[in-house]
């Protein structure tokens, strides 16, 4: 068995809260690894679960969760300089290197954003090999913002494009209001050059794929992040399959005409 598939102590470097219901975590690990890929992560006596790697550096890693489940509230638990038990990364990620001279849409949505966040922090310190880059991080709340430490940064180099479905009453936001749908539809994109990265609850990665279709993009300019339950995390209890695809080998992070082909039995 190979040495990534054994799981190995790693030191809590930074806890940080994003929203209410989600945190990053800051591992000293230091691993190469492309954007969008995932790692195991574990607690003695409570579980293992799949986490999407959400920065991009030499030295650390960081993944951010959301408490949905017994693992992710143990793992919000967890204090600076405590362990945990980590194995991967695995998966296959955006090959970034591949894109090189072009220019990348960015689409998230919620949780979402976390799997995309790692290929912006790579375009952020490779920011000479890619042209346009424009984000689109929709947010169910004000409150449900991720990731407001980095917005600054990522406004002096990016096209930034925020938006949230709904202002709570007695809150403070002068923000854009609706859905991030509703922005990329208004908003010009050159598709020529350009690929797209979207990773958001379902129904928001379809429209944007209408969307994006209608502005010119083809199957093969687009790249989505799936989302599975992974447990094994090497192939071999099939779990995540779908349609063909192992999610855990053959993505995450699949070009979205490999996923249209599969589902219509075309692969």
């Amino acid at each position: 068995m190979k040495a990534d598939y054994l799981p190995q102590s790693v030191k809590v470097l930074q806890k940080r809260d994003e929203s209410a219901d989600t945190f990053t975590l800051r591992l000293g690990m230091k691993v190469d690894h492309d954007p969008g890929q995932f790692i195991q992560v574990s607690i003695p006596g409570i579980g293992e679960a799949p986490i999407s790697i959400s920065s991009y550096s030499k030295d650390y890693l960081e993944i951010s969760i959301r408490k949905v489940g017994n693992v992710t509230n143990a793992l919000h638990g967890v204090k600076k300089g405590s362990s945990l038990f980590v194995r991967g990364p695995y998966g296959r990620g955006y090959q970034m290197s591949k894109l090189k001279g072009k220019g990348i849409v960015f689409i998230g949505g919620g949780c979402g954003v976390a799997p995309l966040k790692g290929a912006i922090e790579y375009v952020e310190k490779n920011r000479k090999d890619f042209k346009e880059i424009d984000l689109f991080l929709g947010f169910r709340s004000p409150g449900d913002i991720l990731f407001t430490s980095r917005h600054k940064d990522w406004e002096n180099h990016f096209n930034v494009h925020m938006s949230v479905d709904q202002i709570p009453s007695k809150t403070c936001y002068s923000g854009n209001v609706g859905f991030i749908t509703d922005t990329l539809n208004k908003t010009p994109i050159q598709a020529k050059g350009t690929v797209a990265f979207i990773c958001g609850p379902p129904i928001m990665m379809t429209k944007s794929i209408q969307l994006l279709a209608a502005k010119g993009f083809k199957d093969t300019q687009i790249y989505v992040s799936e989302e599975k339950l992974m447990y094994c995390a090497f192939g071999l209890c099939c779990h995540c399959m779908d349609k063909g695809n192992l999610t855990c080998l053959d993505g995450p992070v699949f070009r979205y005409d490999e996923i249209v082909r599969s589902r219509d039995g075309k692969a």
